[in-house]
């Protein structure tokens, strides 16, 4: 049966994956705006106009990363420390890489480029356990996803930097929700598994590294000893998946 949409079918297939994931995203947009707004804000207190933001925004896109490169851009130029700080902030990242392999595969075609160069936290957080319809197409949902994050965190600071001097309530303390959304998560996917044996290890490894390392380095050595360690279990833990769903997952 014939259709008098003026969109080709292909496009057609698309908006309903762009609508399902801009649902999806919704919860995001108030942590990202207000952090974003912060950020925004604290460019504007450096003397930075809103191009700053802006293009930072859209070109670095990477949170904390942007408060430190916006501090070296008002003090003495040091590309190498801004590195190395930058590789500490963000080195979380390449574990959120490694877990992404699979959903994030060649089969995605160029869509990979954009889904990898946009993988922060809450992209990660969203796509890692996004349990999506299968008359919608995976790839492009993860890009939406993506897509309307980068959004947020654009808007934000380009709001933050126009406006916000005037904005009537204090920001303090609003990074919290993004804490608040991962642990969220957690129990989401915690209430969801058969089986808990690997999330009591990453609770166990990142509290001995808490105790061990301190609050203040404990997250990179916390990351390397979880992946480690569940790569060496994976055999078994997949087994024990198996036994429990009766199938291979």
């Amino acid at each position: 049966m014939s259709t008098n949409s003026p969109l080709p079918a292909d496009k057609q297939a698309l908006l309903p994956t762009a609508k399902a994931a801009f649902r999806y995203s919704i919860p995001m947009i108030a942590g990202f705006i207000f952090l974003g707004v912060a950020y925004g804000v604290y460019m504007k207190a450096l003397g930075f106009g809103v191009l700053f933001p802006f293009f930072m925004a859209a070109l670095i896109y990477g949170g904390s990363v942007e408060f430190i490169i916006a501090t070296s851009l008002s003090g003495v130029f040091s590309p190498l420390s801004v590195l190395l700080i930058t590789l500490m902030v963000s080195g979380r990242q390449v574990f959120y890489g490694i877990s992404m392999l699979e959903k994030y595969g060649s089969h995605l075609g160029k869509k990979r480029i954009y889904l990898v160069s946009s993988l922060v936290d809450e992209s990660f957080s969203l796509n890692y356990m996004a349990d999506i319809p299968p008359h919608l197409n995976k790839g492009w949902y993860y890009t939406f996803v993506s897509i309307y994050l980068h959004l947020y965190w654009i808007l934000g600071a380009v709001l933050g930097n126009l406006f916000g001097e005037i904005i009537p309530f204090s920001l303090q303390g609003v990074e919290f929700a993004m804490t608040a959304l991962f642990i969220v998560i957690f129990a989401e996917n915690w209430r969801k598994e058969k089986s808990h044996e690997s999330s009591l290890l990453g609770l166990g490894i990142a509290l001995f590294c808490l105790i061990t390392v301190g609050k203040e380095h404990f997250l990179v050595p916390t990351l390397f000893a979880i992946w480690g360690i569940l790569t060496l279990r994976r055999p078994k833990l997949q087994s024990k998946l198996i036994s429990l769903n009766g199938e291979p997952k």
